[in-house]
């Protein structure tokens, strides 16, 4: 069982190797890194514009699509986590009640987020808070397509901004 688990990781990470495959594997990692998921995609956009410095632009582009297409599932997660919980609440009323009691920093923040709207998904970048911060706009049924359009911006100059950071750092070649 071990053993093939190995072989299933090792297989995938052959996939995802870069140059070999590129922009879908910058695609992916994106994505992936954008959902609950721990996984940084900084590293491999700029590995792969050191391998590649004339697909920065692509890179940057790919990336922004992957990590703001990951942004979005967590949106449809928080959603779907809201109307689960709905339905709960309407089954168990005295244990919704004692919940509520329990989360006075949770109405903060979400009346927060309910105040700020779409413009708060410009921070769905920040490392630890970005990924809730999608799944909490879902969970509250912020428009949908703002939220994209927000969070699409966040990412867009975060992924300018680290990966130019890290050029001008470290400009030698590979």
């Amino acid at each position: 069982m071990e053993e093939s688990l190995l072989s299933a990781i090792h297989w995938l990470l052959n996939l995802l190797a870069l140059p070999s495959v590129g922009l879908p594997a910058i695609f992916i990692v994106s994505l992936i890194s954008a959902t609950l998921l721990p996984l940084g995609s900084e590293p491999a956009v700029f590995g792969y514009i050191k391998l590649s410095p004339d697909m920065f632009w692509p890179a940057i582009l790919v990336a922004t699509a992957g990590n703001t297409i990951g942004g979005a599932i967590s949106y449809a997660m928080g959603l779907g986590a809201e109307k689960a919980f709905q339905r709960w609440k309407e089954r168990h009323p005295h244990a919704a009640d004692e919940h509520r009691m329990r989360g006075r920093w949770n109405e903060r923040a979400h009346a927060w987020i309910h105040r700020l709207g779409p413009p708060a998904l410009l921070l769905s970048w920040l490392p630890g808070v970005g990924d809730p911060l999608c799944a909490v706009a879902g969970w509250l049924r912020l428009p949908f397509w703002p939220c994209v359009a927000y969070m699409a911006i966040g990412k867009f100059l975060r992924y300018l901004a680290m990966t130019a950071s890290l050029l001008w750092l470290f400009p030698g070649q590979v």
